[in-house]
């Protein structure tokens, strides 16, 4: 009978320490995100009943190709080591500036729409454009810090935006533009989600398929080992906030045809809100480490947690308090991970 007790504890315990493990591989893998993600979908379905519907899913899927589209650019340059605080601003610039040119060009070709409609959003891309490339050269060619060279950046397109409306929303767009770019849908799926979709599949191809993604977690890894390999870190790091932009921007093209005007104040918080979809997805802070799947999961999990808070009426400033603070317990987190990775090495 004792021998019967000691066989099943000794099973027991290697049943325990193999559930362990396995959780302790994910842990290293993928992050918090699972554990998080779990942990939100019991507490806000407890919470409420309409959390796990089909619509507010839904609903949730579609505020969310926003955040994803930013997160997967602040990857690129988490990847590299830095950050962009300047997203946000890339948006706001990209929506005044596309909505001025299109205002302005409507007047003159009234019967020409998609012409008016393709000369300002490509007017925004050219604006976040600069921005990146402001950024790039900043932190490539000069080295100044990715927090001090954002930054700078960050108030210098805020101000240009205010500069340019002088705070006051640009309305009159075409409709054709709202309709297509906001709302509209081919083949039943709305076109915001059908871009992200496309925009997600080339993000993975370029990172785990290209010399460039290879690259940029090459940097990321240890830039001085991968410019002594022959890489051009210079060019790398200016491609890589570029393209952090340029994300940013077609986030911002279709915030500005979601809300229909050109608005100085999108994306106010969305520069800390990709950074936490990054982090909280496993994108280490120290560079070289990020999936493009996990950043997805992870800003489709911020708003998921965002769209809980509203369904328990939980106030837009204690939202901030609660977000920030996810922010923190993620970057604690990530450094316990680092050195279990580093450990396991």
């Amino acid at each position: 009978m004792t021998s019967k007790l000691e066989t099943a504890s000794v099973t027991d315990a290697k049943q325990t320490l193999s559930s362990t493990a396995a959780l302790k591989a994910v842990f290293i893998r993928l992050g918090a995100l699972p554990f998080f993600l779990i942990a939100a979908l019991i507490l806000f379905s407890l919470a409420s009943r309409q959390f796990l519907t089909l619509d507010n899913l839904t609903n949730v899927a579609r505020q969310s190709v926003y955040l994803v589209l930013v997160s997967l650019g602040q990857m690129v340059v988490l990847v590299t080591g830095g950050f962009d605080l300047a997203v946000g601003t890339s948006i706001a610039l990209t929506s005044v500036v596309s909505a001025s040119v299109m205002v302005y060009f409507a007047a003159q070709f009234p019967d020409m729409v998609w012409l008016v409609i393709v000369l300002g959003v490509s007017a925004g891309f050219l604006a976040a454009l600069a921005l990146g490339m402001l950024n790039g050269i900043g932190i490539a060619q000069f080295g100044v810090s990715p927090f001090i060279m954002t930054l700078g950046v960050q108030s210098v397109g805020a101000g240009i935006a205010l500069f340019l409306t002088g705070g006051v929303p640009i309305g009159n767009l075409p409709f054709e533009f709202g309709d297509f770019f906001g709302f509209g849908r081919v083949l039943g799926v709305p076109v915001p989600v059908l871009i992200a979709i496309v925009t997600m599949a080339a993000m993975w191809v370029l990172m785990n398929r290209t010399r460039s993604g290879a690259r940029i977690y090459a940097i990321g890894g240890n830039i001085k080992a991968a410019n002594l390999s022959g890489i051009n870190t210079k060019r790398t790091l200016f491609l890589a906030y570029i393209l952090c932009a340029l994300l940013a921007s077609v986030a911002g093209v279709l915030l500005t045809a979601r809300v229909e005007s050109g608005e100085t104040n999108l994306g106010g918080t969305i520069a800390l809100e990709s950074i936490a979809a990054c982090v909280i997805a496993g994108v280490s802070l120290r560079g070289g480490i990020g999936r493009v799947e996990s950043v997805v999961l992870g800003a489709f999990f911020i708003v998921l947690v965002q769209n809980g808070m509203n369904l328990m009426q939980i106030g837009s400033y204690m939202q901030m308090v609660l977000l920030g603070s996810l922010l923190i317990l993620a970057v604690v987190i990530d450094q316990f991970r680092y050195r279990m990775l580093i450990g396991n090495r």
